[in-house]
């Protein structure tokens, strides 16, 4: 570990230390100090200054903040360098603020926006706070495993392009945290083997949000982590504490502690001094009361609440001792106390409880504070204030490289002459990516044990398979040649949706956390898009950039059953933020939107591009005849759109005309229906929806101009090209809930009849599970012959 000066007293400078010395400590313990008031007074602020007007809670969380200032104070000003990454507990926010604002990285007027618009936010996040933040969190879970994934994406960076500066990954998070899944979903997978610059701090405080936990799990956590592969440390007990063990009759001491009730234990902070005595005997062996006899009051209370996560230098030493392991992941176990230093201290209740006005009052004149120095900054000549300053200078980190975007040609040149799925054509495009010079380099696949049934074999045929180390291949497969090493470019991963959204979020922030930009491309069940749901909204929320194909999808896959048939899918991906859903019917379309969605996060564009895909082979003639009429330069852009017309249905004279709208594998059946109606005398439209997403969007682009301008919205250019200008009725048809294309109905302001699956399927046929769920082609001529009688 490196070791970086900073200024004691009087101008010199000395290391701090894995051991540090007394003088070390002072002057970290008075950082920690106006921490911990900042970070409360930054809450109160919020809570008591600032008129909301709306009656509502502003809230915050002075309790969770307090019990993270120690190991925070430890990390930012002693131990972390200017290139490690850093996640920070959502509930500690506001002591992540109070640090940066020390630092000089946060100017002194956000320190009363915390929840206020356009000033600090509830949780730290990538994108919209104004201090540099490495990590969002906020969705309990999600925040550890992010540094986890990052660490192996940099393992990547490192072995691919050379390597990076130094960076170790880490990770604050609440105990609570580890009651969700996804932390040992993140663990346990191959992936995350062996990355020794990663460490996990637990802020072991024994509370949740409603309760003192009565049952400590400590034992079981750190056995699971250690089953796992990781080193794992605990700092369970402070240097006072240790040593009064280690005097005779000690060791009756430890033990009484050891096995105290975590609701005994919890009980003693917050009480008078007088008191603790009597609280903390109550039931314990005569041993314990002898050897407590000769301590005063004053001093019992501050021994037996001498835990190991408020000592600075027990702190100081666990994250050296994880440093010098690197040969696999640290976490550290610290015991706290939520509400450390503040009246609340340990009360059950004190997740989200507010100190009162004159409780801040109070906490203020014991910090030596006045109301016209309480937002002051350290003073820049005193031992604190300079080391401060070098602790700032440390974290200064040089601006981003401008990266070259590599050419990404408009069409792979992928040949669609034969029935063909969306899914193998998404596999073909991918392969022949592989083949341009600039951009191969940067394509990095990953898949959660579905790469082979999801049609990336070709990509990893001519790419291999990424390991930290030559793995020796004991079988040969003609059909995979499954070749692993550090050259590979696919990340295989164990059957967790989570961790596969986790990797992909980490993979495209590459840019910025390992200074190496790469064009993640992941694939996934699409039913399974929804175990991941909640790691696919972070990554989109912190601003990553990637591809990911959910793949098959929809009651086609019709053998599987309803287990296996997504339903509501495109409606997530239509509703999330920095995200465009696609969902192609025709190979051709699948190659120029796959082609523009790597060249958009190639250049560093956009956000998450989500390709709904299917197995179900289509004929290509349509999408052939529809370019040799509108010519490719124009297909192509209205490709690109969200919706092209597949069919232009020539009208005569006053010949009802309806509007067939559709995405994806029911465009055969639309094509037979419209083929059907045309033969009665009705023409019918056919309207290839490529992306509702983008259409969805033009849409609102439109609309907002219009309303917050006080004027009529013009219409949508990719609605009017695709759907005409007419007032056509509509029918829309999607293997998904009926619902998720209705709203073109009220885009275009016509009678709609909406098709779709609204009920969970069974298995059978395509053509079975079609009739079933009204998409068959007779279904959709009724439909349409429905949607006239509507405009009549």
């Amino acid at each position: 570990m490196d070791h970086h000066p900073h200024p004691l007293d009087g101008g010199s400078t000395a290391p701090v230390s894995a051991t540090p010395t007394t003088a070390d400590l002072e002057l970290l313990d008075e950082i920690q100090q106006r921490v911990l008031w900042l970070a409360t007074r930054i809450v109160d602020s919020a809570n008591h200054d600032r008129a909301t007007g709306d009656g509502v809670k502003v809230g915050g969380h002075q309790a969770s903040s307090a019990s993270l200032v120690s190991t925070m104070t430890a990390l930012w000003f002693a131990h972390l360098d200017g290139a490690d990454k850093v996640s920070v507990k959502p509930h500690a926010s506001p002591v992540f603020h109070a640090i940066q604002y020390l630092l000089g990285n946060l100017d002194r007027s956000y320190l009363t926006t915390l929840r206020a618009r356009g000033g600090l936010q509830s949780y730290p996040s990538r994108t919209k706070d104004p201090d540099p933040v490495d990590f969002s969190t906020g969705s309990v879970g999600l925040g550890p495993a992010a540094p986890l994934f990052a660490a192996a994406t940099r393992r990547y960076v490192d072995a691919h392009f050379g390597a990076r500066p130094a960076s170790r990954f880490v990770a604050l998070m609440g105990d609570a945290e580890l009651d969700e899944g996804n932390i040992w979903e993140a663990i346990a997978d191959d992936a995350t083997q062996g990355l020794g610059k990663a460490m996990w701090i637990v802020d072991f405080n024994r509370q949740s949000l409603d309760r003192v936990v009565p049952g400590v799990r400590s034992a079981q956590w750190m056995a699971q982590f250690a089953a796992a592969g990781w080193h794992v440390v605990e700092v369970k007990y402070g240097r006072r504490l240790r040593a009064a063990f280690a005097r005779p009759g000690g060791e009756a001491l430890r033990a009484w502690i050891d096995n105290m009730p975590n609701e005994h234990y919890q009980s003693l902070f917050g009480l008078p001094e007088q008191d603790v005595r009597k609280q903390f005997l109550d039931g314990a062996p005569q041993a314990v009361a002898d050897f407590c006899a000769v301590i005063p009051d004053a001093e019992l209370a501050s021994l037996v609440t001498d835990l190991g996560g408020h000592d600075l230098g027990s702190l100081l030493e666990a994250f050296a001792e994880c440093d010098a392991v690197t040969d696999r992941p640290s976490v550290v176990f610290a015991y706290t106390v939520k509400g450390w230093g503040l009246p609340t201290a340990g009360n059950p209740r004190n997740h989200s409880a507010l100190l009162t006005t004159a409780q801040v009052d109070e906490l203020r004149t014991a910090h030596g504070l006045t109301p016209a120095t309480e937002w002051d900054a350290l003073d820049p000549a005193t031992p604190a204030g300079r080391l401060a300053a070098e602790r700032s200078r440390l974290f200064t980190r040089p601006a981003a490289p401008a990266f070259p975007a590599p050419a990404v040609p408009e069409s792979s040149g992928v040949r669609t002459g034969k029935p063909l799925s969306t899914q193998e054509a998404f596999g073909r495009v991918l392969a022949e990516l592989s083949r341009q010079p600039e951009l191969a380099p940067l394509l990095v696949t990953t898949a959660p044990d579905v790469a082979t049934s999801t049609n990336l074999a070709g990509f990893i045929n001519r790419t291999g398979v990424f390991a930290p180390v030559e793995r020796r291949a004991w079988n040969s497969d003609p059909v995979l040649r499954w070749a692993e090493g550090p050259t590979g470019q696919h990340i295989e991963l164990g059957i967790s949706e989570m961790n596969l959204f986790l990797l992909l979020g980490q993979l495209g922030l590459s840019w910025d956390l390992s200074g190496q930009p790469l064009v993640p491309v992941g694939t996934v069940y699409d039913p399974f898009v929804l175990r991941g749901l909640d790691a696919f909204i972070y990554a989109v929320y912190s601003g990553s950039r990637f591809i990911v194909a959910g793949t098959p999808s929809g009651v086609t896959l019709a053998p599987e059953g309803g287990a296996h048939q997504s339903t509501i899918t495109p409606s997530v991906g239509l509703e999330l933020p920095n995200s465009v859903t696609l969902e192609p019917a025709y190979a051709g379309a699948l190659d120029w939107l796959l082609c523009d969605a790597v060249g958009q996060v190639a250049r560093g564009e956009g956000g998450a591009h989500y390709f709904r895909l299917t197995t179900r082979p289509l004929e290509q003639s349509p999408f052939d005849a529809a370019k040799a009429r509108l010519g490719e330069k124009v297909l192509r852009r209205q490709v690109l759109a969200g919706a092209y017309r597949l069919v232009d249905a020539p009208v005569s004279g006053d010949a009802p005309v309806v509007r067939l709208a559709a995405s994806g594998a029911v465009l055969p059946e639309v094509l037979a229906a419209a083929a059907e109606l045309a033969e009665e005398g009705i023409a019918a439209h056919v309207i290839d929806v490529t992306s509702q997403d983008l259409l969805y969007a033009e849409w609102q682009r439109t609309l907002r101009s219009g309303y917050r301008t006080a004027r009529t919205p013009d219409s949508p250019g990719a609605l009017r090209a695709a759907f005409g200008s007419g007032r056509a009725p509509l029918v829309t048809v999607h293997d998904a809930a009926s619902h998720s294309m209705a709203w073109l109905g009220g885009a275009l302001g016509v009678p709609t009849v909406p098709l779709g699956v609204d009920a969970f399927g069974q298995s059978g046929t395509v053509g079975d599970l079609y009739e079933i769920n009204s998409l068959d082609s007779g279904s959709i001529v009724n439909a349409a012959l429905a949607a006239l009688s509507l405009a009549e």
